[in-house]
């Protein structure tokens, strides 16, 4: 069932009417501020806005935080927003990733199966889905011009210093959950990352007057 307002999924709009921006710092607001600017020169003149979040795998971080941005603007009613992924080099969503989005009321579907699968992440019955999977930053499927690169992690940020096509480049960092692959911990601490990922974005997207 849908949320009347916002069409999203009842599990998801709990979700994220349960997210405190108030939690995040004024020094990572600082660090969020580039992304609300940047979406905001946009919106301001009825542009269309285009970000790519760029990881070095594209199989974790980057997926996130794209999943999570389209929704956010599909939440606040910020139209024209396409949000992409890519990576530094191309491996796979990692399955985890896919079953924390599950966790949290998204609706996912493998459209393609094989050594990087092909995943459909809807949030809404009438909105298009996140067609994820991994690829490479200059893939075909991602913007060639009129894009802001928003870097989700240090090695990519630092290893690629220039995006071709990129209007602007912002580095938002995030700690990587891969490193409790296989512990004890990885279920929390996936889930821990994915509610840092969308309480930030709530507070970007909510930024945005339109």
């Amino acid at each position: 069932m849908n949320h009347p307002k916002s069409g999203l999924y009842a599990e998801l709009e709990a979700f994220i009417a349960s997210l405190d921006p108030q939690t995040i710092a004024d020094q990572r607001k600082a660090v969020l501020q580039p992304l609300v600017d940047y979406i905001q020169s946009k919106a301001r003149v009825n542009n269309s806005i285009r970000l790519n979040f760029i990881c070095t795998h594209n199989s974790r971080r980057s997926h996130l935080s794209q999943v999570w941005a389209q929704t956010m603007a599909h939440y606040f009613g910020i139209k024209e927003v396409f949000c992409y992924s890519g990576g530094t080099e191309a491996t796979a969503l990692f399955p985890k990733v896919a079953e924390t989005l599950a966790h949290s009321g998204f609706q996912i579907k493998v459209i393609a199966e094989h050594q990087n699968p092909v995943y459909s992440i809807k949030y809404a019955d009438n909105a298009h889905p996140v067609i994820a999977f991994s690829k490479k930053l200059d893939d075909e499927f991602n913007p060639k011009s009129g894009f802001a690169a928003i870097m989700t992690c240090s090695e990519a940020d630092e290893g690629c210093p220039f995006i071709f096509g990129a209007e602007q480049r912002i580095p938002l960092t995030y700690d990587d959950p891969k490193a409790f692959d296989g512990s004890p911990l990885q279920t929390q601490k996936y889930q821990e990352r994915s509610l840092q990922i969308a309480t930030e974005l709530f507070y970007v997207f909510s930024q945005i007057s339109h």
